[in-house]
């Protein structure tokens, strides 16, 4: 790990400015990705701007009705908030099944939205990477691709990105909350991380010096039928070969509205608003999600080792979409039995 310096700032706007002080600096928050980059020279910033203290800590309701993630609330003080668990409980699926519960502990909702890739070769430095060092190459092409994407790739690039948590938050439409030089700004969700096209080494859309202070969840959020489905190589702290977040708002067995979302296909969170368009008005049967999951994957492309992941997306989302319809019963079960002791 290379020598660096550090300051602990007290407000945003000193941290905003603290950055642009110095060339090289890097926000840390809870560390859980930065550290394990420095470790291996992967990122060697040369200032750190600690962020603990700024105060962007809370879970409050906002006068929309939706609810206000703050950037420095941990994942695990989120996924357990009793308004997430209430109103959002396909984000608290999504949080508790990734990582593990220490690093849960550790690591902040703005702070997974800026993970790098766990790309096998971005961290083996004896390896060329576009991300690391843009126009040396990209080993991932032409070599060991399980964990790689097949949707949204370009000659530059094949990584995925990593997080459960912003897999559910592309579903829900959240907006990130972001301030730097030039004053506070708001971000769709789904504008906030890119594609690898030409420039794969930029993951998101932030400008230099902005740091991101919150993220705001719409009022809806689809709390009867909803599932977060992970298809990983072990149950428990892996990522994701395929993740899945469907929700549903039924009439009946028909579908009002639906939200669709992937992880480990892409370099982004996958959604696919035309697949969504797909189920609306259609019923809830296996043969509409099917048709669904067709649509989400009628571009992918795999890689060899990674060609599997087709038809794994596509029954994962046949999957998760119908225990999505199943979810509003299991709940109608459990509020019976609750009324019947």
């Amino acid at each position: 790990m290379n020598s660096f310096t550090f300051t602990q700032a007290t407000a945003v706007e000193a941290a905003v400015q603290d950055k642009a002080a110095h060339e090289g600096a890097a926000y840390i928050g809870g560390g859980t990705n930065l550290i394990d980059l420095m470790k291996e020279n992967v990122a060697r910033p040369t200032h750190l701007i600690g962020l603990k203290n700024l105060g962007l800590d809370n879970i409050e309701n906002t006068p929309d009705g939706g609810l206000r993630l703050g950037a420095l609330a941990t994942n695990a003080d989120t996924a357990y908030h009793p308004e997430v668990e209430k109103r959002y409980p396909l984000l608290n699926q999504a949080i508790l099944a990734g990582a593990s519960p220490q690093l849960r502990n550790m690591a902040t909702d703005g702070g997974n939205l800026m993970q790098r890739t766990r790309c096998y070769y971005f961290y083996d430095l004896a390896t060329p990477c576009n991300k690391r060092e843009p126009g040396s190459g990209c080993s991932a092409i032409g070599g060991y691709t399980r964990v790689h994407a097949i949707l949204g790739t370009s000659e530059q690039c094949i990584a995925t990105h990593p997080s459960d948590m912003c897999v559910a938050l592309a579903a829900l439409d959240a907006t990130v909350r972001v301030s730097g030089p030039n004053g506070e700004r708001t971000i769709a969700f789904e504008d906030f991380h890119r594609l690898p096209g030409n420039t794969p080494e930029r993951d998101n859309n932030l400008e230099p010096g902005e740091l991101i202070t919150g993220l705001d969840l719409p009022a809806k959020g689809f709390e009867k039928n909803f599932s977060y489905l992970k298809l990983r190589d072990r149950t428990s702290y892996a990522f994701a070969l395929v993740s899945v977040a469907a929700t549903l708002e039924l009439d009946g067995t028909t579908i009002k509205d639906a939200r669709l979302a992937l992880g480990g296909v892409a370099h982004k969170p996958w959604r696919d608003k035309a697949a969504e368009a797909l189920l609306i008005g259609q019923p809830a049967t296996a043969d509409t999600f099917r048709r669904a999951a067709a649509k989400v994957l009628e571009g992918a492309k795999g890689q060899g080792t990674n060609n599997f992941k087709i038809e794994l997306a596509k029954r994962a989302i046949v999957r998760a979409l119908k225990q999505a319809t199943e979810m509003n019963q299991a709940l109608d079960a459990t509020a019976f039995q609750n009324s019947n002791p």
